[in-house]
C-alpha cells in the first residue's frame, strides 16, 4: 500500500490517485493537517508527501509538519521509498540535513522547463523523460541538496529541482501531480488571482507525458 501525506486541503493528490488505481496499487491519503494518525513506514510500499502553502519553517503555526518530518526521517532510516513534492521535497531536504531558504530568490510560478543533468538522465526515476521537460511550479522557498544526496535536475531560476538520497528517496521542487482542477484552484487562491490555467492547458500534453513517466517510475521503483 502507498501512503499519500496531504499537508494542505488545497494540495490534493491530483493525478496520483488515478495513476495508482490504474496500476493496481492500493493507497491511502492522510490529511496530516488534521489529527489523523500517520502509519509507520515499515507497513507501506512507498510514501508520497505533497506540497502546501506553508513552509518548513512554519511548524509553530502548522505543528503537523513536525509529525510529517518525523515520519520522513523514519522512512529514511528504514529505507522505505519516499517521494517529497515541493513542500514535501523541502521537508525531505531539511530532515536529511539540507537547507531550505524562505523566501528564496529561486521562486517560480506556472509552467516552466526543468533540465536533467547527467545523473538525472541515468536515474530510473526519470526513465523515458526528455532531458529538458515541461512541468508546473508554484514555490517561493527552495532547498539545497542535503549531504550525501545526488542532484538530478535544475532550472535557470532554481538550480536544485530534484535530488535522490539513497536508493529510492527523492525530493522534487516541481509539481508532477497537478491537474486542471488544482491549477485553476491555485490561481484563484493567489493574491491577486492569477491565470495559471491558460499556460497549463497550452502545455498540457507535454506536461502529462513527463509527469506520468516520473510518477509511474517512482511507483515502479517503490514496488520492486
Amino acid at each position: 500500500m502507498f501512503l499519500i501525506i496531504q499537508n494542505d486541503p488545497h494540495c490534493p493528490p491530483g493525478s496520483l490517485a488515478g495513476l495508482l488505481s490504474a496500476t493496481g496499487h492500493d493507497f491511502r491519503t492522510v490529511a496530516a493537517y488534521s489529527t489523523a494518525e500517520l502509519s509507520a513506514p515499515s507497513g507501506v510500499t512507498g510514501i508520497i508527501v505533497l506540497g502546501g502553502e506553508m513552509g518548513v519553517h512554519d511548524s509553530a503555526q502548522f505543528p503537523h509538519l513536525v509529525r510529517v518530518g518525523a515520519l520522513m526521517a523514519e522512512a529514511l532510516q528504514t529505507g522505505t521509498p519516499l517521494l517529497g513534492i515541493c513542500l514535501g521535497g523541502q521537508l525531505l531536504a531539511q530532515v536529511a540535513g539540507g537547507r531550505v531558504s524562505s523566501p528564496s530568490p529561486c521562486g517560480e510560478k506556472g509552467i516552466s522547463r526543468v533540465q536533467l543533468n547527467e545523473e538525472g538522465s541515468r536515474d530510473p526515476f526519470f526513465a523515458g523523460v526528455q532531458q529538458s521537460f515541461v512541468t508546473f511550479q508554484l514555490h517561493q522557498d527552495s532547498f539545497s541538496v542535503p549531504p550525501g544526496a545526488l542532484l538530478l535536475a535544475g532550472s535557470p531560476v532554481c538550480p536544485a529541482q530534484a535530488f535522490r538520497l539513497g536508493r529510492a528517496a527523492y525530493g522534487l521542487q516541481f509539481h508532477p501531480e497537478v491537474d486542471r482542477a488544482i491549477v485553476s484552484c491555485w490561481g484563484g487562491l493567489s493574491t491577486p488571482p492569477t491565470d495559471y490555467l491558460t499556460g497549463f492547458l497550452a502545455e498540457e500534453p507535454a506536461f502529462t507525458a513527463s509527469s506520468r513517466s516520473i510518477l509511474g517510475n517512482f511507483i515502479a521503483l517503490a514496488s520492486a
